[in-house]
């Protein structure tokens, strides 16, 4: 019998668990309004704003109808606003509101706070290795999943 490897079931019970303390941790700063998996929608607008909703697909590996219902609901709370330039109707702009801009720096507070957890007792040099090797593992991936 093969030896199984469970990096995979790893990453994915890594997720679970820090997909929780990660909301916690949002709500120890009064955040109530986002869960982790809107906040990776917001970082990417955070880094880029105004983008159309394929870009921010791409940007966030989210699948388009996925990505659709996580907007609709960011729009709700008032996060951002789906912008519809007048000379393309049929292209759609993301683009994040004044209240999502003054918790930016919140959120990256608790951002810093994970890494922190994430990478307690590593070397930087042994961090640097694990996310070419996550990088490898992604790009496998999506090279998958293209063809």
């Amino acid at each position: 019998m093969t030896n199984l490897r469970q990096g995979g079931f790893l990453i994915s019970k890594i997720h679970q668990l820090s997909g929780r303390i990660f909301s916690r941790k949002l709500k120890d700063y009064n955040i109530n309004d986002i869960n982790p998996a809107q906040g990776r929608i917001l970082f990417a607008l955070w880094q880029k704003d105004n983008i159309p909703i394929q870009e921010l697909a791409k940007s966030t590996a989210l699948g388009k109808s996925t990505l659709t219902r996580m907007l609709d609901k960011l729009e709700e709370t008032g996060h951002l606003v789906r912008i519809f330039p007048s000379n393309d109707r049929r292209k759609v702009l993301i683009q994040l509101t004044e209240k999502n801009k003054k918790m930016k720096t919140t959120y990256e507070q608790v951002s810093v706070e994970m890494t922190k957890l994430f990478y307690e007792g590593f070397q930087d040099s042994e961090i640097d290795e694990f996310e070419k090797y996550l990088e490898r593992i992604f790009n496998n991936l999506k090279k998958y999943e293209a063809e």
